[in-house]
């Protein structure tokens, strides 16, 4: 009888000494973040990160997987459809929240199948113009706008993208009309905007610091609320008198629906410990983004607002659905 009582106490005192002994029951298997676009990109990076902080955190093994296509859906449709308990996590990037519009029918719901965990990390947009365009300011840019609807043009990575979308939100606010050109990607809309083929384009920060730099293209200004630390003097639009504009790239980590279960709030926990390390912001500002702030049931009301936002700029724009 004592030996029984004996093993019975040392295999709680083992449990309880084992490092994350708690953490791997939740996550018995290790985690994996599905990446639903290609290697290489700014939202695989990030989740390269976020793996190795992620598995550190809980002490266990945290793997990428890269599942690309349909603008993030393959991916995003697989996490949906796996166990919620902690062992496989969505990191993607605004398309998220932006595709309910853009399909007219999508293999989960976005609100309804996943759990949202935390905003990783966002990142301005910029409005850049070519070196030699004659507007120098935004209002200079949207007077031009006015005195000759349909003339100017601005180009994007794509229909739908969060750069065509951004051009969409600065017409509807500014009042103007100027001609959406889609591109197959950010690269050749920025080669013709360097060549001087189109005047304006909005793109990620990371994208426009180079050719900025260089002296290739101009900042008009930044699209986030606060300005650009990369940028002090580059106003944002609404300094610039197109006011309450906001449109940053931002990068969302989530699992499926899991109604505050111990793996949700554990992780919620452990990746605002992650992002408020002084560790994590310098390794972010080599991708030139900052880390999130928003995690749990603030991000969860972000994500809301944000669907329901870019729902009217697409209907308001006519995009059409796929």
């Amino acid at each position: 009888m004592m030996k029984s009582i004996l093993a019975a106490v040392c295999s709680v005192v083992l449990l309880v000494a084992m490092p994350g002994g708690a953490q791997a029951n939740e996550f018995p298997n290790g985690v994996k973040i599905v990446v639903p676009f290609p290697a290489g990109g700014t939202t695989d990076i990030l989740a390269r990160f976020v793996s190795q902080y992620l598995g550190d955190k809980l002490g266990t093994n945290v793997i990428v997987e890269n599942r690309p296509g349909a603008s993030g859906t393959i991916g995003s449709e697989m996490v949906a459809k796996s166990p919620n308990d902690g062992s496989v996590l969505l990191l993607t990037a605004t398309h998220h929240v932006i595709n309910p519009s853009l399909y007219r029918k999508l293999p989960y719901d976005t609100q309804k199948d996943f759990s949202p965990i935390a905003v990783v990390a966002s990142a301005p947009n910029a409005l850049v113009v070519t070196k030699d365009f004659p507007a120098k300011t935004v209002a200079d840019l949207i007077a031009m706008a006015k005195k000759e609807p349909g003339k100017l043009s601005f180009g994007s990575s794509g229909i739908g993208g969060a750069n065509h979308l951004s051009g969409e939100l600065f017409k509807q606010m500014a009042g103007i009309d100027i001609v959406h050109i889609p591109y197959k990607g950010a690269a050749p809309a920025m080669n013709d905007l360097i060549g001087g083929h189109i005047p304006i384009m909005f793109d990620t920060l990371p994208t426009v610091l180079p050719a900025a730099t260089a002296g290739n293209i101009r900042v008009l200004a930044v699209t986030s609320k606060q300005r650009a630390a990369s940028l002090p003097n580059v106003p944002t639009l609404d300094e610039a008198g197109v006011k309450g504009f906001e449109a940053t790239a931002w990068f969302g980590l989530y699992m499926p629906a899991a109604n505050n279960n111990a793996a949700y709030t554990k992780l919620v926990a452990t990746m605002k410990e992650i992002l408020s390390a002084p560790a994590t912001r310098e390794k972010f500002a080599t991708q030139g983004v900052d880390p999130g702030k928003l995690t749990g049931a603030e991000f969860t009301t972000f994500v809301n607002a944000e669907i329901a936002k870019w729902a009217n700029v697409v209907k308001t724009a006519n995009v059409p659905q796929e």
